[in-house]
This record gives structure tokens, sequence and C-alpha cells, in this order.
């Protein structure tokens, strides 16, 4: 295997337990231990090797599926989905994971159906309600996704600070769709009280390529902000920017995918 050509990977296999011998939880943190030094593959082998051993199914499956999405193997991750939803009806993360794979392969109203599940098995997951708002997003349902975002925000005031680093990268808005979603955030946050937040994703919007100007006169949550300085100064920078022909970041943080914490 490529992986393999990795200079740790001797290292790595030195500690690795008898397959045969070793219990189900030292063959999970060996798995853990793999993946997190991104030999997934093996980590696949050895979440299984601690399935067969009597390993938690629920907990296992889902990380063998976000596992697979790591790898980009969408058809592996539903399937290992599938089992834990068939397995435990009620598991919130085997929905939310689903949902995520419906996510990225482009069946909207699949994921918002598989989110909303997750959503009634667990309502206190930030993560979550920002998956279904996104879903929403995508479908241009802004008002729902907002109402979503900002459940999200009411638990997890950070959400938004964390979002990207969370999950596996597999999918992004395309830059008029990251500008919009953008703008959306300055709303949500405008109406939130919260004037930074709001501030820097109008700028980020503006940065995009959002006509942030044009839209502001016909906005009740932002307008009262249209002859504002400071967004007057941000609309000026971007617009610098962009004729000057600087390349500006775009992208958006895809679903997040859940699973059981990782036992030390």
């Amino acid at each position: 295997m490529i992986d393999h050509e990795d200079p740790s990977w001797n290292s790595v296999r030195a500690h690795l337990p008898d397959p045969t011998i070793a219990t189900a939880a030292q063959l999970e943190t060996a798995a853990d231990i793999l993946r997190a030094r991104r030999f997934i593959a093996d980590a696949l082998d050895y979440y299984e090797f601690s399935l067969r051993r009597g390993g938690n199914p629920i907990d296992l499956l889902n990380k063998m599926g976000v596992s697979s999405l790591e790898l980009r193997n969408l058809a592996a991750a539903r399937a290992y989905f599938q089992q834990v939803v068939k397995l435990q009806k009620k598991s919130p993360e085997g929905w939310n994971n689903l949902g995520a794979i419906e996510y990225l392969t482009g069946h909207y109203d699949n994921a918002i159906n598989n989110y909303k599940k997750a959503i009634k098995y667990d309502k206190a997951s930030a993560t979550y309600h920002s998956n279904l708002g996104t879903a929403y997003f995508e479908k241009k349902d802004f008002e729902a996704a907002r109402k979503q975002y900002d459940t999200a925000l009411k638990i997890d005031p950070d959400l938004m600070q964390h979002h990207s680093s969370i999950g596996v990268t597999a999918r992004m808005l395309s830059p008029a769709d990251h500008a919009r979603f953008c703008y959306e955030m300055a709303r949500l946050y405008a109406r939130r009280g919260n004037e930074d937040a709001m501030i820097h994703f109008l700028t980020m919007a503006s940065e995009a390529g959002f006509d942030v100007m044009g839209q502001l006169p016909f906005d009740d949550s932002l307008a009262r902000y249209r002859k504002d300085p400071r967004v007057l100064l941000l609309v000026k920078n971007a617009h610098d920017l962009r004729t000057r022909g600087i390349p500006i970041a775009s992208g958006a943080a895809p679903p997040l995918p859940a699973e059981a914490p990782t036992k030390n």
C-alpha cells in the first residue's frame, strides 16, 4: 500500500496488537491511532477486527463509515451508516451521517429528512441543526436555514469558530453560494445583536463578490447599516481587492459526520 511507504509506518506497525488475541477495546484504540496517523485503510481493518471481537457495533460502524468518507468511498460509508440505523433506529449519529451522505451526493430533500430524524432523537446537538441549516441553504430556503443556524448557535455559540475544522471536507459551496451563505450569516448575527460577527460575515460576503450595498436597502435585518462607516469601508476594501485581482478564498464547511468519542 502507498500509505505504508510513509517512514513512520514501521514504528506504528510495531505497536499494533495481535488481532487474534487482543481485546475489542485494544483493537478499537489501535484503529483510532491508525486513523489519527492517517493510515485510514488500516484503521478500517482494525475497526473490523474489534467488531469481530465483540466491540460496540454502533460506535464501530459509525467510525468505519466516517473512515470510508475520508477515503471518499461514499457507497461503503452509506452501507455502514445504514447498518447503524438498522441496528439502532433511534441513533442520532446514524441518521446524521446518512444525512451527510445524501447531502454530499446532492439529494438534499433526503438529507433534510435524515437530519430531522437526528434532531428528533437529539435536540441538543448543534452539529445536527447546523447540518440541517446547510441542507436548507442548498435548497435556497434561506429563512429555514437561518432558523437552524440560530438554534445551533444557541446550543454552541462558538460553532462557527470551529465549524470548518470538524468532519470531512468533501464538498465546497460554489463561489456564488459561499458569498450568499456569508451574507445570510451576517443577517443572522445582526438579528442576534452581534455586530462584530455581522461585520466579519459581511466582509467575507463582499470579498466573495456579493452585492452588499445593492441588497442592504431592502433588508429588514441590515438596512440600518447601509451608511455605517464600517460597512462602507469593508465594501470599498473588498472592491479594491477584487479589482487588483487578489484571489479570495471561498467555500463552506460540509455536513459534519458524528461518531462516538474516541476512547482513551
